[in-house]
């Protein structure tokens, strides 16, 4: 037996799914026929494209029932959340609605002697490296698109959440997407690398750590492979003295809270302007408070353990520090927080950017809260960060949040909400966030590439 990837549930710590790692020469094989495939599905019409993704992404919704307890065992999100299977349609269904006005031709121009025009055409082979934290959702961001686009897609996914691409698989297979054209792999790390480093692939896009895109990178280096990344984050919250309050709080500690942290776009650091700050510490403590951690397949639990041990022992190391630093913690230990996957969700005060819990990414049940004096101030401390992903100001004066956010380093400005990932704009980040762009018009011009058509008519 070759490399065997397991899945540890965090509700117990034990193996909840194990399975063996393809070896490179069956990858290789896989690939070859997929690539086989891609243009005799790249030349069925766009309009049946589209009917076999979205029949995949309804077959998906069939399967939510045993999807979202199936969630909570591998990566712990409470089953009261339902599952993802609402923003996995809406995004494939946004791309689906925008594809024949997106791919079209860009006509340049025609005349007697000439006609012009540029054409979109696929990739051919697209790699997904889907992250854990969302599985569907961020998986179907880009398999909708590339497929639709007339790309073949390989998935591969987190090993903590393994069985999600095989799932997504099976779905898409049983409404006709054929398997040379969509199909789950399971990949060990040193096969995908020399994967890319041999061009087995021509565009990969990778949602994951900033670590993990380096490799990706790495292993792309001088093969001239498209790489898009989404990577890590420190998305801020600024909260103006026009605010709603309420709204702001509820929103902000939501964005730093669900899914015990772990959202790609989540608030982990809150500025809040001096004459207000009082009171919204006030309202997120009293929020935190009443918070149920527990078991996730426990419809009252509302924050369920981390997705690993080794996650909540870096949120934990980051507060240890900012309290040795002088930080202030607000929320007691719950009876519930075992020292491993099941943390305390905290809010911290007093707390200064020469913390690393202000500074690293945190991606767990953790925020902290800093009183500034205007907006010259918030601005400074939302861009001293290495990520730049989304921004979340709260204002009254639409005009002023555009003048803010068009000084912050990030990839979305957000106004009055936060968390949220809107598929008719582009899903893009700056700086150790990453590059790329996905959804939207542009999602389908990074899954696809330019073909120029200068033809001179024959006039004699």
């Amino acid at each position: 037996m070759g490399q065997v990837l397991r899945c540890v549930s965090p509700i117990d710590g034990e193996v909840f799914a194990e399975r063996e790692a393809l070896g490179l020469e069956a990858a290789r094989a896989k690939i070859d026929a997929m690539r086989a495939a891609q243009a005799a599905w790249a030349a069925r019409p766009l309009d049946e494209r589209v009917r076999l993704v979205m029949a995949g992404v309804a077959a998906v919704g069939a399967m939510n029932d045993e999807v979202v307890p199936e969630l909570a065992r591998m990566m712990g999100r409470p089953v009261r959340y339902g599952g993802e299977f609402r923003g996995f349609d809406e995004r494939a269904s946004h791309m689906a609605a925008i594809a024949a006005e997106a791919l079209a031709d860009i006509e340049v121009g025609e005349d007697a002697v000439f006609t012009r025009y540029i054409r979109r055409v696929p990739q051919g082979v697209v790699l997904v490296v889907a992250p854990w934290n969302y599985p569907y959702m961020t998986a179907i961001n880009t398999v909708a698109p590339a497929l639709i686009a007339g790309n073949v897609v390989v998935l591969k996914h987190a090993t903590q959440t393994l069985l999600v691409g095989e799932r997504m698989a099976r779905a898409f297979h049983e409404a006709g997407v054929p398997a040379e054209v969509f199909d789950n792999v399971f990949l060990g790390h040193d096969t995908t690398a020399t994967l890319i480093a041999g061009r087995a692939f021509d565009f990969v896009n990778f949602t994951g750590s900033v670590g993990g895109g380096q490799a990706m990178e790495r292993a792309a280096a001088g093969t001239f492979t498209g790489v898009a990344t989404e990577l890590g984050g420190k998305d801020p919250g600024y909260v103006m003295e026009d605010a709603d309050l309420d709204a702001a709080v509820e929103t902000l500690i939501d964005g730093a809270m669900f899914n015990s942290g772990q959202c790609c776009c989540g608030i982990e650091r809150i500025y809040v302007h001096e004459s207000l700050f009082d009171a919204f510490v006030e309202k997120a403590v009293a929020i935190v408070k009443g918070y149920k951690l527990g078991n996730p397949l426990d419809p009252e639990t509302s924050i369920g353990p981390m997705a690993n041990v080794r996650f909540a022992k870096e949120v934990r190391a980051q507060i240890d520090e900012a309290l040795a630093m002088g930080a202030t913690a607000h929320i007691e230990t719950f009876p519930e927080d075992d020292g491993a996957a099941y943390l305390t969700p905290q809010i911290l005060t007093n707390v200064t950017h020469e913390m690393r819990v202000m500074r690293d990414e945190s991606f767990g049940p953790v925020v902290g809260i800093m009183a500034v004096k205007d907006d010259e101030e918030a601005i400074r401390l939302m861009n001293d960060s290495a990520f730049g992903l989304t921004a979340s100001l709260w204002t009254r004066d639409i005009d002023r949040a555009q003048a803010v956010g068009d000084r912050i380093e990030t990839g979305t400005v957000f106004m009055n909400r936060a968390d949220y990932l809107d598929p008719g704009l582009c899903w893009t980040g700056c700086k150790n966030t990453g590059r790329g762009g996905g959804l939207s018009v542009i999602g389908y011009h990074n899954l696809t590439r330019p073909k120029s058509y200068h033809l001179k008519k024959v006039t004699k």
